[in-house]
């Protein structure tokens, strides 16, 4: 009668917890992020300082950094793969979202309307760099060397990337624009160095990955792409482009989880993400070692985002695709 009696109860508490949706015992979420740059790059690595907190800050839900070298095939297979119910993230940005759906849109088997938001991962103000020889050390003596060039070679992160839009934007509307030479590069850390050997004249990279040839004497840092001056780390103080109302836009990583994901669900990983990104360790080793910024942002900062940088595109695509 006992084992009768306890075995009921079992089967009240199961009936329950179906009901409520809630089993006390059950296993938390684990929740993939995809990232799909490079293994190696600012994203992914934030991607995996993040995730290894996660169950710190979560009984329920454990995050698992995943990077795969690609780009815009590699979210068109996770779209693919993924839908609501599943426990699937990405990153996008405006590498895609601004630049690839306007450059190459026949690459993007999806849209933003394929996601549902959840975060931004991070904001990175980009810098552009110039050999040290050329002794240029602000805005108003980049000013005064291109009145005089005749061809200015900028290194970035592949032809027709953020970098290469940065820069377009930047020597475009100093008027430059025919002498200028984007030189690309498999890397922003490649593109970085590519400066220091003396192939090109500038370079636009993050922060990071100039540093170590900035303290070395081998770079001037001449400006930051962002409204104002740089306020913190080795750069602080470097003039931002915005100050001379030149265009710019910062690049950020968006978390994005399937569309139609439960709306709870994304809020639940929003708060995750935000109480990791408060954290004090995160919070100074995204400032001091990897020279980012904390930004968490709602969906109408997202899309102001990317309308900012498609505007910039279109203004400035003969620049960096010229005509054949």
């Amino acid at each position: 009668m006992k084992k009768r009696r306890i075995c009921l109860c079992l089967a009240l508490i199961l009936a329950f917890s179906l009901m409520t949706g809630t089993v006390g015992f059950a296993a938390g979420e684990t929740w993939t992020v995809t990232c799909p740059w490079a293994p190696d790059g600012v994203a992914s690595l934030v991607s995996q300082k993040v995730a290894a907190l996660s169950s710190e800050y979560s009984d329920d839900i454990t995050l698992v950094a995943f990077a795969q070298k690609g780009d815009a095939a590699t979210v068109n297979t996770w779209v693919l793969d993924n839908e609501a119910g599943d426990t699937g993230l990405v990153f996008v940005g405006e590498g895609l979202l601004s630049i690839t759906s306007i450059m190459d849109p026949a690459k993007m088997q999806f849209d933003y309307d394929n996601f549902e938001f959840v975060e931004n991962l991070y904001s990175s103000v980009f810098v552009l760099s110039a050999d040290a020889k050329l002794d240029i050390k602000n805005i108003e003596d980049l000013q005064a060397y291109v009145a005089d060039a005749d061809e200015i070679t900028v290194a970035t992160n592949g032809a027709t990337g953020s970098e290469a839009f940065l820069a377009a934007a930047l020597f475009g509307s100093m008027g430059a624009g025919d002498a200028l030479k984007i030189v690309p590069y498999q890397s922003a850390a490649e593109a970085a160095q590519g400066v220091v050997r003396g192939e090109t004249q500038f370079a636009v990279s993050h922060q990071s990955q100039i540093e170590e040839s900035f303290k070395q004497g081998g770079v001037t840092v001449v400006c930051a792409f962002d409204e104002d001056a740089i306020e913190n780390g080795p750069f602080a103080g470097v003039e931002g482009v915005g100050q001379y109302d030149y265009p710019y836009f910062r690049n950020r990583c968006f978390i994005m989880a399937p569309a139609g994901t439960d709306e709870e669900k994304v809020a639940e990983l929003k708060a995750l993400y935000d109480e990791i990104l408060a954290d004090e360790e995160v919070v100074e080793w995204l400032h001091e070692t990897m020279l980012l910024e904390v930004d968490t942002m709602d969906e109408e900062a997202v899309l102001e985002h990317v309308d900012n940088v498609k505007n910039i595109v279109n203004e400035y695509i003969d620049i960096v695709q010229p005509a054949a």
